[in-house]
């Protein structure tokens, strides 16, 4: 499976370039996320709002990697594409992800959980 469609990533790179203008002002966006990837066997979890558009291997959202201690930051996709769950199985992007909250949201709600409930 495409872990980023096209049409996922233009939308994200869209993202990264409007956060780019804001970013270290009290004018930061709190995106919605745009896309889920996941461990089917593992406990993993990102949810993406943007792309840097300079370097667009590098991701930004929230990263739960099963720990109990989701945080917000940058991720690099092809690190995300080399995971594995416990039975070996490749990460996936969820199909029927739909946000229905800002990725701050999230953040708060998986911080007080210890993991990403979306």
């Amino acid at each position: 499976m495409e872990l980023l469609t096209p049409e996922i990533e233009a939308r994200l790179l869209k993202n990264g370039r409007q956060q780019e203008m804001v970013r270290g002002t009290d004018r930061e966006i709190d995106f919605y996320p745009v896309v889920k990837l996941f461990t089917p066997d593992g406990r993993c979890t990102w949810l993406l709002t943007e792309l840097d558009p300079t370097d667009p291997d590098l991701a930004f959202g929230l990263c739960d990697l099963g720990l109990g201690f989701p945080d917000l930051g940058f991720v690099n996709l092809e690190e995300i594409r080399t995971v594995r769950g416990k039975l070996g199985l490749p990460v996936e992007r969820d199909l029927y992800f739909i946000p229905d909250k800002t990725l701050s949201a999230y953040a708060e709600q998986a911080r007080r959980l210890g993991h990403i409930e979306a």
